[in-house]
């Protein structure tokens, strides 16, 4: 077999990340030479995500810049995987003829032979059952040495009319809880810090193996291995029970900061997206986490603009923001995913008022977290180092209120070098953009 150089482009979300880990390490075990850098690699393998409109049109530019090495003469061969190639493999074979060939996103483990393939003049189009995929193969973890994912299953089951997910990667699939303490006990022994616990939804982590596996029992486990801090993405908040609320709040290891997805707080809205849960029932479970966790950082989504979604409606979402004053949120405007219901529904919302309600509720939400970044002034948080900033002239770091690209960070100062991957005491002196500065505590 011959050693091709094969460069590995990930697009979208930790979970479209893992899977690009675990073909790079299916191409290192085959001999290949495994890069992030296209330029002069005989394949490049781009891994996209194609769930919305703006992950579609990311994933589109990429593939004809990659196209345009090619013409150059800097890269041989394009191979586009994941949702993208999983969603409009017609499209891509007629109008994107830079592409050599494709992996559905039930055939990532068919990555050594497609190279091969494309590398033979072949076009190599490989599109498997999403429904049975392995998903406990090994990985070349792309993350800083500090810092790690655990993909604990795949797929989804819960049907959101909004959501093109189910279609792409299948009904939900739960992973052993064997091979995910083995990985994990991996992940520690290479020196991970902060384990970052990721699905599409992870509170309904052992329920279809029906052998009493569940994530209260997985957590537990991971605990007694020596990460630093665990964290968790997504919590479905209908599905989050009191055993769940219980070890979160008990073991030490597990962050208070609890990425629950709620998309909207009006009833009928709500009803329209077939979520499973009321704005009663949300308001309650966030009033028993904080009691609970009188520290805990609550992060949400949400979407403005779903068709039905009139002023009375929009304010309610405003209004429950202003009550709620969630420290972290993500909004996006409604994208109308052909293939869901939501794209089928009468009384669209047109794109501008969608776009201006974003504006809004990030205006809002801007205000609230700014609140909240005053309210840390004077007090001393625990902080993930990640890096000197030369430009700044500070170290950069998280605190456990911070996920990894997703939030701010803490800007500090400190008389002496601090490693990456170190965790210190920040006394908070200030705000910076939204950003909280401070001085490392003795």
């Amino acid at each position: 077999m011959k050693k091709y150089t094969v460069a590995f482009v990930s697009l979208g979300c930790a979970k479209n990340l893992v899977n690009a880990e675990q073909m790079m390490a299916l191409c290192r075990d085959a001999g290949f030479h495994v890069t992030s850098d296209p330029q002069g690699a005989d394949v490049a393998v781009l891994n996209t995500c194609g769930f919305i409109e703006s992950a579609k049109s990311e994933a589109i530019d990429h593939i004809i810049e990659l196209g345009q090495l090619k013409q150059q003469g800097r890269l041989k061969k394009l191979l586009v995987t994941g949702c993208l190639s999983q969603r409009y493999p017609r499209e891509i074979r007629e109008e994107l003829p830079e592409v050599d060939g494709m992996l559905g996103t039930g055939s990532y483990t068919d990555v050594v032979a497609a190279v091969n393939e494309v590398m033979a003049g072949e076009q190599a189009e490989h599109f498997g059952d999403i429904q049975h995929t392995d998903e406990d193969g090994a990985r070349m973890v792309t993350t800083p040495s500090y810092t790690a994912y655990l993909k604990i299953a795949e797929g989804c089951s819960n049907g959101c009319a909004f959501c093109i997910i189910p279609k792409l990667r299948g009904r939900y699939r739960s992973r052993s809880l064997d091979a995910l303490l083995r990985e994990a006990k991996e992940l520690a022994d290479r020196g991970v810090k902060e384990l970052i616990v990721i699905a599409q939804d992870i509170t309904r982590y052992g329920w279809d193996l029906k052998d009493g596996t569940t994530l209260a029992k997985l957590l537990r486990e991971l605990c007694a291995l020596p990460f630093h801090w665990i964290r968790l993405h997504y919590l479905y908040p209908e599905a989050v029970t009191d055993e769940l609320i219980e070890v979160i709040a008990r073991e030490k290891k597990i962050v208070h900061y609890l990425d629950i997805p709620i998309q909207h707080a009006n009833d009928g809205i709500l009803q329209a997206m077939r979520r499973r849960n009321t704005k009663a029932e949300i308001i309650a479970l966030f009033d028993k986490l904080r009691s609970a966790m009188p520290d805990v950082v609550i992060r949400t989504s949400l979407i403005c603009g779903l068709p039905g979604e009139g002023e009375a409606e929009f304010e309610e979402l405003c209004d429950f923001l202003r009550e709620q004053k969630l420290q972290r949120v993500g909004v996006f405007q409604f994208s109308p995913e052909e293939g869901t219901l939501a794209a089928a529904m009468d009384n669209q919302v047109a794109p501008d008022v969608a776009a201006r309600r974003v504006e809004l509720v990030t205006d809002l939400q801007s205000r609230i977290m700014d609140e909240y970044n005053e309210q840390r002034l004077g007090t001393c948080m625990e902080v993930l180092c990640e890096s000197f900033d030369a430009n700044e002239g500070c170290y950069v770091g998280r605190t456990y209120a911070d996920s990894v690209d997703i939030d701010g960070r803490m800007l500090f100062t400190a008389a002496g070098s601090i490693p990456a991957g170190e965790f210190v005491w920040v006394r908070i002196t200030g705000v910076s953009d939204g950003d909280l500065t401070g001085e490392i505590e003795d």
